[in-house]
């Protein structure tokens, strides 16, 4: 079913002060390759509930959210402060500048919760973090994963503050990796140097004891990634952990037409599934190209792969889309779904929804990786 343009939802925040919000669908590019752009929410009085839905299915609705009593206080706390968010259009380098600030406070509470020792160099020619946990087991040396940061493949709005606490929980070496950013450098050149890196690897590291992960593009990455080493016929990975993405540029999935990055607060654009909007890191490839959706590409003999979502998350439908298609190529695909949160909620430490994710991800590497 295709949702309408302009939908609208209510919001109650834990005050129980209705809170209107007009949600329009969001192109995937400024969803994720151009950050959110978050608006003042309405405080015009409450409309009811209504659903209608036009002939060919497109649905206009209108809906009261109660604050979820299903999720931490400390994450109902947040949802809430997400409504008082403000933003507006922002130029490539402003974002840049934004996501920098970003990195660089989330990277210091990384490392407030999960200690680890941070070394900056280079790897086969890209920049690279070498993330270390304080201690390691010996049994542990032997075994390497790769970080993909988030951003939407024009900025970094993460690589250490994934890297870091998979490093600590894991007591495993992690190599955070730099890759080109588009506009710049379309696809493939992100792929090619997370390939230059993982190739770099092999000569220290057996292919069994490599496990590949990321966030948002890094989570798109990380898949991208696999199909490349597939098509390539190098030797694939132990495993792979990608936490909210999508495996098709070519479609939009449902959550995308209901969903900002911040869940329902935020102001979105219209999306017209039939005339979808340039995306500067896809720039003129086909859409259906398997390397950059993998959804079209031979899954068979893919490694164990968890996937990570939740239920606001802007890529709630498409990581669940590429879960699917994993397990029909018989694939050893997990997909752990949380509740009521948006968008890579587990960049925020103080929720512990995001030490038992965090935790999961760090057990499931554990068990596949090196083993």
């Amino acid at each position: 079913m295709k949702l309408c343009a302009l939908c609208g939802f209510r919001f109650r925040p834990s005050s129980d002060t209705n809170v209107t919000m007009k949600i329009t669908a969001f192109p995937l590019f400024a969803a994720i390759a151009l950050a959110p752009t978050l608006a003042a929410q309405s405080n015009s009085a409450p409309q009811q509930d209504s659903a209608t839905f036009d002939p060919d299915g497109t649905a206009h609705i209108m809906r009261t959210v109660p604050m979820p009593t299903t999720i931490s206080p400390e994450a109902q706390n947040w949802l809430a402060s997400l409504t008082q968010q403000k933003g507006g259009q922002q130029t490539l380098a402003e974002r840049r500048a934004r996501t920098d600030e970003w990195r660089k406070f989330g990277s210091g509470e990384a490392r407030k919760y999960y200690p680890a020792n941070v070394e900056e160099t280079t790897t086969a020619g890209v920049r690279t973090d070498i993330i270390t946990p304080l201690t390691m087991p010996e049994a542990n040396r032997n075994r390497v994963l790769i970080n993909l940061h988030g951003g939407g493949f024009n900025s970094d709005s993460g690589s250490l503050i994934e890297g870091i606490p998979i490093a600590n929980l894991a007591k495993t070496k992690v190599v955070s990796v730099y890759y080109r950013l588009a506009p710049e450098n379309p696809f493939p050149a992100a792929v090619d140097d997370v390939v230059a890196v993982y190739k770099e690897l092999l000569k220290t590291y057996k292919p069994g004891s490599i496990g590949i992960f990321g966030t948002s593009a890094g989570a798109i990455l990380t898949a991208e990634v696999a199909v490349r080493l597939k098509q390539s016929g190098l030797p694939l990975p132990a495993a792979l952990g990608i936490f909210s993405g999508l495996g098709d540029f070519s479609r939009v999935g449902d959550s995308r037409q209901l969903f900002t990055l911040n869940g329902f607060p935020g102001e979105m654009l219209p999306i017209d599934s039939n005339h979808l909007p340039d995306d500067q890191y896809v720039g003129k490839i086909d859409r259906r190209d398997p390397m950059l959706s993998p959804l079209f590409a031979d899954l068979h003999g893919m490694p164990p792969s968890l996937l990570v979502t939740s239920t606001r998350d802007i890529l709630l439908s498409d990581t669940a889309t590429l879960h699917r298609a994993l397990l029909q190529a018989g694939v050893d695909a997990r997909l752990v779904v949380f509740e009521a949160l948006p968008h890579a909620f587990w960049y925020h430490f103080q929720l512990p929804e995001t030490k038992e994710a965090l935790e999961q991800m760090a057990k499931f590497f554990d068990e596949k990786v090196g083993r």
